[in-house]
């Protein structure tokens, strides 16, 4: 079997495309085609990203995530957390249970 590799692209490339998107008048199928990009991939980043432009220090791009998006990773972070602390919890009680039978 072989890898599969996929292409990526930059947050620019991505902020341009959706710019396009919206000030051209173009459907997204249109638009995908003509940036060579896979069916659906414009659709998929209009949903997971709001295209903000921040000119900051030399005019920084950035995409940010929707709430919707940023909720979901913080519930993956919390989930990560909550299963390495019951893991810590059972370590401790185990050493509580050990330490107390040879203690008595």
């Amino acid at each position: 079997m072989s890898k599969r590799s996929y292409r990526t692209y930059t947050a620019e490339f991505k902020l341009e495309a959706l710019e396009l998107l919206k000030s051209s008048g173009k459907n997204g199928e249109q638009i995908e085609r003509e940036l060579g990009i896979t069916p659906g991939l414009l659709r998929k980043w209009q949903m997971k990203y709001q295209a903000l432009v921040k000119c900051g220090a030399g005019g920084e791009v950035d995409l940010e995530l929707t709430d919707l998006e940023a909720a979901k990773r913080e519930i993956g972070r919390l989930k990560r957390q909550v299963a390495e602390l019951e893991l810590e919890r059972e370590i401790l009680k185990k050493a509580v249970s050990i330490f107390s039978r040879s203690g008595g």
